[in-house]
């Protein structure tokens, strides 16, 4: 008796599936090769930070893939935050228990919009300060549930984006958040990775 087949040369993963015994005593492997993963075109933004990179990203995960449709939340989020998830209203960096109200990402006010992160927070085991618990949170909301199917669909200008983004975020103060979206459009690169 001999030993195990020859190794089957090529490039991992592979896994043995089947062996034949041949009339001079050889064995033969067969090998099942992953086929390699098809390249993906993604958004990325040139000039951003850390905060505004991993926003981007958290988005394209989520399927919005248009240009103006992710420039307009980022828009958003720049006007309401700057991307600084510890901001309370006003500009101080906090805690969240510190602040009280208008807080976050999207600078959650209503009682329970701010209360609700919290909640989120203590249930999923992360930190209503942090990034990932704030974008994470945002897509539980019923806010961000209206408009989510909107936003995923591709095609649209910046300013209707931004009719459907009003109804999530409910400004007080449109500020230069238009503005932000058209810059951010113009930052956005497609790469392939």
């Amino acid at each position: 008796m001999q030993g195990p087949p020859p190794p089957v040369p090529g490039q991992a993963p592979f896994s043995i599936i089947k062996e034949f015994d041949l009339v001079d005593e050889k064995k033969t492997a067969i090998r099942e090769v992953a086929l390699p993963k098809p390249k993906e075109k993604r958004l990325i933004c040139k000039g951003c930070n850390e905060h505004e990179n991993a926003t981007l990203a958290f988005f394209q995960e989520r399927g919005i893939k248009d240009r103006n449709a992710l420039a307009t939340i980022m828009g958003n989020i720049r006007q309401e935050s700057t991307f600084i998830p510890n901001i309370c209203e006003g500009g101080s960096r906090t805690s969240w228990s510190n602040c009280g109200r208008g807080y976050g990402l999207i600078q959650w006010t209503s009682a329970n919009r701010y209360y609700g992160l919290g909640d989120f927070a203590k249930r999923y085991g992360g930190s209503p300060s942090s990034l990932n618990t704030q974008l994470r949170y945002l897509t539980t909301e019923v806010q961000w549930q209206r408009i989510e199917n909107q936003m995923k669909t591709p095609g649209k200008s910046i300013d209707r984006y931004m009719d459907y983004a009003y109804s999530w975020i409910g400004w007080g103060h449109h500020g230069a958040r238009t503005s932000y979206a058209h810059d951010y459009a113009s930052r956005l690169i497609t790469v392939e990775v």
